[in-house]
């Protein structure tokens, strides 16, 4: 590992709260796509297994900011585990109901459940905030947090649609509650890197979707969700019509891989001029380079295709982290930070709905059209919202002659 990694970990309980996220955050890449296999495998309905897919995202669009809220004035500990445990016991209700072959209004309101998830990845972006604000260690921590999304999206995917295909169709998701117990009780068990709380003195505090900026990103990730959920389900879709339904969790590895490999590479530059830029560079990037999988012919090519447009995921969600903390109040971080992950959870939902269908009524390679459409309507919010980012919460920012200093500590 670089050096500067390295140091990220020298400071007491930086390794344990880390290795509690890598697991708590391994459900967010194996439940939406382990619910997508499980249901395929024992309906062959993809249009129910998007719709379900989708409902556990906007359940988590919906839940999650409020979970975070909750964080931001109570603390971890006390707001996660019972969060937890009721998405735990919805999941159970999940299995069981595809199992035994109940209702599907059965297994929407355990979806509805499941997402009550917390944010974990947020909670472990909080604790390296609150170590090292105002740092240029902390630009390196979000980048290190990035490459563990990435990690958990290599593996996740494989694991899960693995288990559901190669043991038995419940094996993925209940694994991804597995490791969800696992992280989360884990991880509050941490009290010293765990954020001090700042309750609500005054009434009218009001959100933290109310920052302009914030708005901005959040809309922004609908649309850039709506890439990856659709990208997920097409995928599976594709590799069945190929013959080599399993293959597609190795597909999606390498789309985390390609990103993985550029946020490890991101985490070590340093960057002048402002961040904003960056952040709609790297969004233009990922809608460009959804055009060639509209022309995948065979799962190489896809594989090959994917890696390449994975290369602009991290370096985008960094520089994303990194203007949350110029838009919003350090009391409502957090919140912040989910409220993004609200914005691709929505996506999500609509991006991997939408495909489900497409694919029902046309076949999987008509289904690359979604997030070649969702690409390009990233960039276009992207622009329309990029004056609102170059404009900092106040407090938050600094005078022209500060800014520079201000992207060093913040650059992502």
């Amino acid at each position: 590992m670089p050096s500067p990694y390295r140091a990220l970990f020298a400071t007491p309980g930086t390794k344990g709260f880390s290795a509690a996220g890598l697991l708590g955050r391994m459900p967010l890449s194996m439940m939406g796509i382990g619910v997508v296999t499980m249901i395929s495998q024992l309906t062959g309905r993809y249009g129910l297994a998007g719709a379900l897919s989708a409902t556990i995202a906007l359940s988590a669009a919906v839940a999650g900011p409020q979970v975070s809220r909750m964080v931001d004035q109570y603390g971890q500990r006390r707001v996660l585990r019972p969060a937890t445990l009721l998405s735990l016991s919805a999941a159970v209700l999940l299995l069981f109901a595809a199992h035994y072959g109940w209702p599907d209004w059965v297994l929407f309101v355990a979806c509805v459940g499941i997402g009550c998830v917390p944010s974990v990845g947020a909670m472990i972006r909080a604790r390296w905030a609150a170590l090292y604000r105002g740092t240029p260690q902390l630009h390196t921590a979000y980048s290190f947090e990035s490459v563990v999304d990435e990690v958990c999206f290599i593996f996740g995917p494989i694991i899960s649609i693995g288990l559901s295909t190669a043991w038995f169709p419940e094996a993925g998701p209940l694994l991804a509650a597995c490791f969800l117990a696992v992280g989360v009780f884990w991880l509050t068990a941490q009290r010293a890197t765990e954020p001090e709380p700042h309750p609500r003195e005054r009434k009218g505090g009001g959100s933290a979707l109310r920052s302009t900026g914030l708005q901005v990103l959040v809309a922004t990730f609908v649309a850039t969700g709506a890439i990856f959920g659709a990208v997920d389900v097409v995928t599976v879709a594709f590799a069945e019509e190929e013959g080599h339904k399993a293959a597609a969790s190795v597909v999606l590895a390498v789309y985390a891989l390609g990103s993985c490999v550029a946020g490890a590479v991101f985490g070590l530059l340093h960057f002048a001029g402002p961040p904003e830029r960056r952040w709609l560079l790297g969004v233009c990037a990922m809608a460009v380079s959804m055009i060639p999988l509209l022309l995948v012919g065979n799962l190489p090519f896809l594989a090959v295709a994917l890696f390449v447009a994975g290369l602009s995921i991290a370096p985008t969600m960094i520089t994303t982290m990194s203007l949350i903390e110029e838009h919003v109040p350090r009391a409502q971080l957090t919140e912040g930070m989910t409220w993004v992950s609200t914005g691709l959870a929505v996506g999500v939902a609509l991006g991997s709905s939408v495909a489900g269908w497409v694919i029902d009524a046309a076949g999987a390679r008509a289904g690359y059209g979604v997030p070649a459409v969702s690409g390009a309507a990233a960039v276009a919010v992207g622009f329309l919202g990029y004056r609102r980012l170059k404009r900092p919460a106040p407090g938050r920012g600094g005078s022209v002659g500060q800014h520079s200093e201000r992207e060093e500590r913040h650059v992502a």
